[in-house]
């Protein structure tokens, strides 16, 4: 999380920087040859940092991702254990009711085909 965080400030950070500097230049009391030869500069430089912030959220896309995929994989895991545990607890389950009262599961079992049946 404080990847992706400290990603997004950075673009924010080269993005207001990138609006203050050109909000700079067009106030600036300069000839206008002199502005448009610093707003050439800037628009030079404009796909340099287009890249870079491409290329930083390019990695913290990747850094997302493996979290992802690793979170995924850990609730996997739970997920199996918690259905093994319930599996077992299942047959614990019909295994103690078979013995306390073995009459009663026979008739149950007996009224259920006699429904199947009908």
């Amino acid at each position: 999380m404080s990847n992706n965080r400290s990603g997004i400030f950075i673009g924010g950070v080269m993005l207001g920087a990138t609006i203050g500097a050109l909000t700079g230049l067009l106030t600036a009391p300069r000839a206008g040859r002199e502005t448009r030869k610093l707003l050439k500069k800037s628009a030079d430089a404009l796909p340099e940092l287009a890249e870079d912030i491409s290329t930083s959220v390019q990695i913290q896309a990747g850094r997302l991702s493996t979290t992802a995929l690793e979170n995924w994989d850990d609730t996997l895991d739970r997920l199996k254990e918690a259905i093994a545990a319930g599996v077992v607890a299942t047959q614990r389950e019909s295994q103690a009711l078979k013995r306390k009262n073995p009459t009663d599961l026979e008739n149950t079992d007996s009224e259920n085909q006699n429904l199947e049946r009908s």
